[in-house]
């Protein structure tokens, strides 16, 4: 296997940078045998989302934002533990770490424009619950006697 697989993007051109990224490696719980015992193969990985430079102003203040229960002190911690390799946990800790700060930069979705609802539509329904409703009255039992 060759080294990391190059820069992970966020969004368009904008991407980590290696040199703010801080990698911790430590024991991972699960299966693994003796190996496990031996092995620094869970990753954990920081990212200072309030002291970057790499993110536009305004992504950065809207993952601030919506990223707040998450950071500790303005940090953003990653942990990933699932493969017996550190170098896959490495990857999947970066994968991420970026889909998490694409998520929280994304632009808010457009404003729903409110529309009325369409005449036919409205006389459909209303036709409908009339039928459910005579089909409802035939089936009281009065006069079967």
């Amino acid at each position: 296997m060759e080294g990391m697989s190059g820069p992970h993007v966020i969004r368009g051109s904008v991407s980590l940078p290696e040199a703010e990224l801080m990698w911790r490696f430590s024991r991972s719980s699960g299966p693994g045998g003796q190996h496990v015992n031996t092995s620094d193969s869970q990753v954990e990985l920081r990212f200072d989302l309030a002291r970057t430079e790499a993110l536009p102003a305004v992504w950065k203040e809207r993952a601030l934002e919506r990223l707040a229960s998450r950071l500790v002190g303005g940090v953003l911690t990653v942990r990933a533990s699932e493969h017996r390799s550190q170098w896959r946990n490495r990857e999947t800790a970066a994968v991420r770490l970026a889909s998490l700060l694409a998520e929280a930069t994304a632009p808010p979705p457009k404003a729903r424009r409110a529309t009325k609802v369409p005449r036919g539509i409205n006389e459909r329904r209303l036709r409908q619950k009339k039928q459910r409703s005579e089909t409802k009255r035939g089936r009281s039992a009065r006069d079967w006697s």
